[in-house]
């Protein structure tokens, strides 16, 4: 019995519809760029396995690292102890944020890092006795699967059968660079009529919204409206951080810093499940005190796990090494090529680049999950490219270590693919 056939008896997988969609594809090996299926077809990982293994898959630097990390000390309780992984992870990432962030809160995954910076924007309020229970996004944000990270995303694709249940959230549209003046006016509406205590954000580039990017002129004016009012501001650069976007941080884009950052997808690399949700000194004081009620009580069993730290700490010396921010230049170069060859195409709406994050909207509508969306996604696996188009578009986030030939393959195939839109 073949592991497709295996999966289909016990597996629920994710965002999936099974009555629709009642077979997976069985991947025995990765390695670099490309994934390999139990018939031994090879596919190149463009999107990086949702923007996680941005250094290649089994890279020995990263795993030759956790290997030596796990004869040494694999799992200890984060809850009144320490360790070295952790310790020194902590003082690589904070040289590499943004100056304004000095604590670092563990946790194991993106969605679970939105929740907690939602929980320290909301209770650094309550710790000082001000009670705001507003919540300000973006319109078409994403931010994760459980309750307040849900609340503040707007895809309700997602979202549907829970809303009734989210907290008090208001949202604004994406600055596109002339639409600033109506965004601060809604802004000054909603500080006017309701209690705010944060402003939630994907900074630049919305990730399940097909990679819709915004300008960052009018987030620096947003964030500085936030600055003024006393509002919390929550970055959640799951996504967009450790280089995607040309700088370590999206967020570095902009003079005025976020308050809170929301960690993890390549925080480790791919290799372990891991987020953190860092802060500045200002919010962390706020739940410092001799009442042991204004404490951050929010724990899980796996915070801070010493192989999960050691991969995390490998592959920032790898994001930080001269090669990678060469591969990042190159990437960047590459797909602004493509653009131009491929931008007046007659099936191309528009397109669209941050940093190594290309995408481009195909001249038809099309559902998110529809026939015409999974007939792409077919074809770029018959051609052995892993792309995942969201509607109608199709983005690529490929690894920093993917070679010229196999970034051509995978322009190629998109080029070719518009033949059956």
């Amino acid at each position: 019995m073949t592991l497709k056939e295996r999966d289909k008896k016990h597996l629920w997988h994710p965002l999936t519809q099974h009555k629709l969609h009642p077979e997976a594809i069985a991947i025995t090996k990765a390695k670099g760029c490309v994934l390999t299926d139990e018939d031994g077809k090879e596919y190149i990982d463009a999107i990086a396995s949702w923007y996680t293994c941005m250094y290649g898959h089994c890279n020995p630097y990263i795993t030759n690292r956790v290997a030596n990390q796990m004869q040494q000390l694999d799992q200890v309780v984060f809850s009144g102890f320490t360790h070295e992984p952790a310790v020194k992870l902590s003082e690589a990432l904070i040289e590499i944020l943004p100056k304004n962030q000095n604590k670092l809160f563990f946790s194991d995954n993106g969605s679970t890092s939105v929740e907690i910076g939602i929980k320290m924007a909301l209770q650094f309020h309550y710790n000082q006795g001000r009670k705001r229970n507003t919540l300000i996004a973006f319109e078409d944000g994403f931010h994760g699967d459980t309750f307040g990270a849900m609340s503040v995303s707007g895809l309700s694709v997602y979202n549907g059968p829970f809303e009734e249940f989210f907290l008090d959230v208001k949202r604004i549209p994406t600055p596109n660079g002339s639409n600033h003046e109506a965004i601060l006016k809604a802004l000054q509406e909603i500080v006017e009529t309701h209690k705010v205590a944060g402003f939630v954000y994907e900074p630049l580039v919305q990730g399940a919204a097909a990679m819709k990017m915004h300008n960052a002129e009018g987030l620096e004016r947003i964030l500085k409206f936030c600055k003024e009012h006393h509002i919390v501001t929550v970055a959640d650069e799951v996504m967009t951080g450790f280089g995607k976007t040309g700088k370590h941080f999206a967020s570095d884009y902009m003079q005025t810093k976020p308050d809170i950052m929301c960690l993890s997808k390549a925080l480790t690399a791919g290799l372990m499940p891991m987020a953190i949700t860092s802060c500045s000194q200002e919010i962390y004081e706020a739940f410092y005190s001799d009442d042991i009620g204004k404490g951050l009580f929010h724990g899980h069993t796996y915070s801070a796990n010493p192989l999960a730290c050691t991969a995390a700490l490998a592959g920032i010396e790898l994001l930080q090494s001269e090669e990678i921010q060469k591969n990042i230049q190159h990437i960047k170069a590459s797909h602004e090529a493509f653009n131009v060859r491929i931008k007046n195409h007659p099936k191309v709406k528009s397109t669209r680049q941050t940093g190594i994050i290309f995408a481009l909207d195909l001249n038809t509508e099309m559902a998110r999950y529809g026939n015409l969306r999974d007939k792409l996604f077919e074809f770029f696996m018959d051609k052995g490219v892993f792309l995942r188009p969201l509607g109608s578009t199709i983005y690529i986030q490929a690894p920093f270590v993917i070679t010229d030939e196999q970034l051509q393959k995978v322009y190629q195939t998109i080029e070719n693919s518009l033949s059956i839109v």
